[in-house]
C-alpha cells in the first residue's frame, strides 16, 4: 500500500484503493468533547443516504489500542446523520460476547461489524449473522472460516515485524556482529508468532545482525518492564531492540531508564501517542514505531454503511466492496511524526 494514500482517503464513499492506511478519521486529542480529526469531514461524499442501523461487538477495552478502536467506531459512526450505532458493552468472555452479538442478530441490525475477543470461538455467531442474512464487517481477529463474514479489515501483523525488522536492518547494515534483542507481546496470540516471524525473516537480510535474546510480555506497562528489566539484567550489550506494542513500551522505556541504558535503539509497535512524542523529542532511545492503526474500527464503519446503502469503494470499479482489506505497517519516526500523530491513541 503506497504511504501517499493515508490522510483523507476514507472507505464506503470515498476514493480509495484497498488496504490504504486510513488516518483521517480520528485522533485522541480532544476538542470540544471528540477526537480532534473528528472535525473534519466523514467522507468527500458524504450526503446522508439510506438509513443504516449497525450493531457493534468488541472486546473488553482494557488495552490503549482496544479503546481507541471503541472510540474510532463510535466517532466515525456519528458523523453520519443516517447511521445508528448499536454497540455492546465489549467482554473478554467469549461466551458473553456471543450472547451480545445474537442480541444484536434479534434486534435485526443492517449490518454487523466484530472485533472477536477469539476469532475460531466467535465464528459460530458469524456464521448464524450470515445466515440470518445480516453481513457481518470481521475487524482484525480473523473469523475461522469465511463464510462467517462479508469482509474482513485489519492490520498487518507479519507486516509489522518484517517493517521493524528492516527499519533495524538499515540502521546496523553497516555495524559488525550486530545484536538485537525482542519484547514480543501474548506469545499464545497468533499475532504475535506473526510478528515475530515478520521480524525474524526481514533479519534473514542482514546478515551481520543476530537475534540473541526474546522475551514475551502481556502488553502491559508492569509486564513490559518487568521482562525488559530481565532482558537489560541477560544482555550486558545489545545494539537494537524491538518491542511489539507501544502499551508496553512505556514499562519497557521505565526499565531502560532505570538501568540507565542508552546505548541502543529501540522501535515500537501500535502507533500510541506517547511513542510518537517521544519519537518526536528524540530524548530516549525510542527511534520508531511501526503502526498497527486503530483507525481500522473507523474504516469498517464505513464498509458497513456502504453494505446497508448497497454502495461499493468510491475510486474502485467494482460495484461491491473488497472482501479483504489489509492495512499496511508504517514505520512512524522523527522524520514524518507530524504527519501521525492525529492518529496516535492514548
Amino acid at each position: 500500500m503506497p504511504e501517499t494514500s493515508r490522510r483523507g482517503l476514507l472507505f464506503g464513499t470515498a476514493a480509495v484503493s484497498a488496504g490504504a492506511l486510513l488516518t483521517a478519521c480520528t485522533s485522541n486529542e480532544p476538542k470540544t468533547g471528540e477526537p480532534a480529526a473528528n472535525n473534519e469531514p466523514a467522507a468527500p461524499d458524504d450526503k446522508p443516504g439510506k438509513k443504516v442501523t449497525i450493531g457493534f461487538a468488541g472486546p473488553q477495552a482494557d488495552h490503549g489500542w482496544l479503546n481507541a478502536i471503541n472510540e474510532n467506531a463510535k466517532a466515525r459512526a456519528g458523523k453520519y446523520s443516517e447511521v445508528t450505532l448499536e454497540i455492546t458493552e465489549g467482554s473478554n468472555d467469549t461466551a458473553a460476547q456471543i450472547g451480545q452479538v445474537q442480541t444484536l442478530i434479534n434486534k435485526k441490525v443492517d449490518v454487523l461489524v466484530i472485533l472477536p475477543a477469539d476469532g475460531k470461538a466467535l465464528t459460530q455467531v458469524g456464521l448464524q449473522a450470515m445466515k440470518a442474512g445480516i453481513p457481518v464487517i470481521n475487524l482484525d481477529r480473523v473469523f475461522a472460516s469465511p463464510q462467517a463474514y462479508r469482509c474482513w479489515i485489519g492490520g498487518d501483523n507479519y507486516g509489522m515485524g518484517l517493517n521493524a525488522g528492516n527499519f533495524i536492518g538499515e540502521r546496523l547494515k553497516d555495524k559488525k556482529n550486530a545484536k538485537v534483542v525482542e519484547l514480543a507481546g501474548l506469545d499464545n496470540l497468533e499475532l504475535t508468532k506473526q510478528r515475530s516471524q515478520g521480524f525474524a525473516d526481514a533479519l534473514k537480510n542482514y546478515p551481520n545482525i543476530k537475534r540473541v535474546a526474546r522475551q514475551a510480555a502481556d502488553f502491559t506497562v508492569e509486564s513490559g518492564q518487568a521482562k525488559m528489566a530481565q532482558l537489560l539484567q541477560a544482555q550486558k550489550q545489545f545494539d537494537a531492540l524491538w518491542n511489539h506494542d507501544d502499551d508496553q513500551g512505556v514499562g519497557a522505556l521505565r526499565a531502560i531508564q532505570q538501568a540507565g541504558r542508552d546505548d541502543f535503539l529501540m522501535v515500537g509497535g501500535a502507533g500510541a501517542k506517547a511513542a510518537m512524542d517521544a519519537i518526536k523529542a528524540d530524548n530516549s532511545v525510542l527511534k520508531a514505531t511501526v503502526l498497527y492503526p486503530p483507525t481500522m474500527a473507523a474504516s469498517a464503519i464505513d464498509l458497513a454503511r456502504a453494505l446497508g446503502q448497497g454502495k461499493g469503494v468510491g475510486g474502485m470499479s467494482e460495484l461491491e466492496i473488497p472482501a479483504s482489506i489489509t492495512l499496511y505497517s508504517a514505520v512512524v519516526t522523527k522524520d514524518n511524526v507530524d504527519e501521525y500523530l492525529p492518529t496516535g491513541f492514548s
